[in-house]
């Protein structure tokens, strides 16, 4: 029996302080075990929100890095913030890992949100839409091949080229759920992309959040089957562990292995293409555990 919808999982972001050695051990277990993808946060800072202050490493380094050691598993940002890099540059990061992972990458990309750390890194936190607009054109033409040459609001190219040109133009995802950036990037992306606490981590949440991709994707003059469904999905092994706070009105998926495969069966049913683990605690031993819901999965 084919799977019934490809499974990834997020790399350990802010739950606790995790060295390269720990990364790496994960995400060869992760191919090992059956994975199809492996995701890293893009962020630079978490504060102000009760808990300790928190940061993860890099994400474009780790990228490269993972990509490396790594051999069959897709890989990406969930979702890189255009606004942390020059648009042109971000493209030459993207080219570079998708070059070292033999064309493995998904390129998510998003606007931002979390305004403490444009401000501490000295980020402009303001027009993020306009900004992404501006950013989003810029990646995909030079990742298209195209020469860039362009006058805008907040950036300006003079004859920009990718060199070494790409031999193939990464998996472009959008993650998000703004209706305008949704206008901006629908009528050029492969995947949609959303988070556990936009539909609640529910089958039914989910089916209802994306029949307005439907909606969204045809005012962008796509047929809404173009575009595939993503859906981070919280799963919960070990509520002791405490490594992930559970939100308000979000239903973690958690119990025993054929529990977890029937909710992931059921998000396929609700219209996702693609599920990536959110999982408390994140750690190889978890990895290792949740083969066996992937053997379920593929039987």
């Amino acid at each position: 029996m084919a799977r019934p919808l490809r499974v990834g999982i997020q790399l350990p972001e802010v739950e606790r302080v995790v060295r390269w050695p720990e990364y790496v051990a994960i995400a060869r277990a992760a191919e090992e075990v059956g994975f199809d993808s492996i995701w890293t946060g893009d962020h630079h800072l978490y504060r102000g929100d009760g808990r300790p202050e928190r940061g993860p490493w890099e994400a474009w380094a780790l990228l490269a890095a993972l990509a490396a050691v790594t051999e069959r598993v897709r890989l990406g940002p969930l979702v890189a913030c255009v606004g942390f890099h020059p648009p042109a540059v971000l493209a030459k990061m993207a080219a570079t890992v998708d070059e070292v992972s033999g064309g493995r990458l998904v390129l998510g990309l998003g606007a931002g949100w979390n305004e403490t750390e444009f401000r501490a890194f000295g980020i402009p936190f303001d027009h993020r839409v306009s900004r992404f607009e501006e950013a989003f054109e810029i990646v995909r033409r030079l990742l298209r091949g195209e020469r860039v040459t362009l006058r805008g609001r907040f950036w300006e190219l003079e004859d920009a080229v990718l060199v070494p040109s790409p031999p193939r133009r990464p998996t472009l995802m959008v993650g998000s759920t703004g209706a305008r950036v949704l206008s901006i990037a629908l009528p050029h992306v492969d995947v949609w992309n959303t988070w556990f606490d936009a539909y609640g981590n529910t089958p039914d949440g989910f089916a209802v959040l994306t029949r307005t991709i439907d909606s969204a994707a045809e005012r962008a003059g796509r047929a809404p089957r173009e575009v595939e469904r993503s859906a981070c999905v919280l799963v919960v092994l070990d509520r002791a562990a405490g490594e992930r706070p559970v939100p308000d009105g979000v239903v973690p998926l958690e119990g025993s292995a054929e529990r977890i495969a029937a909710g992931l069966r059921e998000m396929a049913q609700a219209g996702a293409n693609e599920a990536i683990l959110v999982v408390s605690p994140i750690t190889e031993a978890s990895i290792r555990e949740l083969g066996e819901v992937l053997r379920l999965l593929d039987g």
